[in-house]
């Protein structure tokens, strides 16, 4: 099983990161994406995949810090892409909910970062909020020239879905697909299963049982057993075609077979 998804730099880890890790790896995830989302947390993500084997790193800066994004701030994003453990630019996109940063700026930080995954031929990890039309709207400027991303804790309907899916986007779920009468189980349960990834976005959006409490990419394995219970397949069927989605959007394996 694979976390594509979480923030272990976050204070609830402090201290114990290392045992974060190893717990994930004892119940069977076998890799953690860590997603930057400033510049601060992009290093310590490159930073803590290189004390992990099973950890990778994302780096980008997510739309609440959009108004940090300028040429010398991209040079340094630039220059973490280029480390061997980092897989994707991200977390980038707009959040339309929070505006902690004005939205022109989301828009044109948003482009600059799409630019720089094209430059450094890195797919993208996408937050989008109440924003979903012009998010959509930016990537298609990119589409032909990037290496592919995903919509990570997808929160649109069905169709959005599909419209990310025929632009050869992934899109992601997380814990929110195992609360009661939630909208994005159904959503999970009708897409092609070879489009889907999933995480945990630790700490946030514990699963059931957990929910309430600080997430872990342990109980990624949660979110593996709902989407397999919503999609009348065993566990072990899930897992071995969204870690394949996953494996080939970061690029974690060389190649695949049929």
């Amino acid at each position: 099983m694979i976390d594509s998804h979480c923030h272990l730099d976050f204070k609830q880890f402090d201290g114990k990161r290392s045992e974060v890790i190893e717990e994930a790896l004892t119940v069977g995830i076998g890799t953690i994406i860590n997603i930057g989302t400033d510049l601060k947390s992009s290093k310590f993500s490159v930073e803590l995949a290189h004390k992990h084997n099973s950890v990778h790193a994302a780096v980008g800066v997510h739309p609440h810090d959009a108004s940090t994004v300028n040429d010398d701030l991209l040079t340094e994003i630039r220059e973490l892409a280029g480390d061997s453990k980092v897989i994707a630019i991200g977390e980038i996109g707009l959040d339309y909910y929070r505006n902690r940063s004005p939205r022109d700026i989301q828009r044109s930080a948003f482009r600059a970062q799409l630019e720089l995954a094209v430059e450094c031929d890195l797919p993208i990890v996408i937050h989008t909020r109440e924003s979903f039309d012009d998010t959509l709207d930016i990537v298609r400027e990119f589409t032909s020239s990037l290496k592919g991303g995903v919509f990570h804790c997808f929160p649109g309907d069905s169709e959005q879905a599909r419209m990310v899916i025929d632009l050869g986007f992934n899109v992601s779920f997380g814990g929110v697909i195992t609360f009661p009468k939630a909208g994005m189980a159904q959503v999970a349960s009708e897409l092609p299963l070879k489009s889907i990834i999933l995480e945990t976005d630790a700490p946030f959006l514990t699963p059931v049982p957990h929910r309430g409490e600080t997430n872990y990419p342990a109980y990624v394995r949660y979110v593996y057993q709902k989407l397999a219970e919503l999609r009348n397949l065993s566990v072990e069927e899930v897992e071995k075609q969204v870690d394949r989605n996953c494996q080939k959007l970061f690029g974690l394996v060389e190649t695949f077979g049929d």
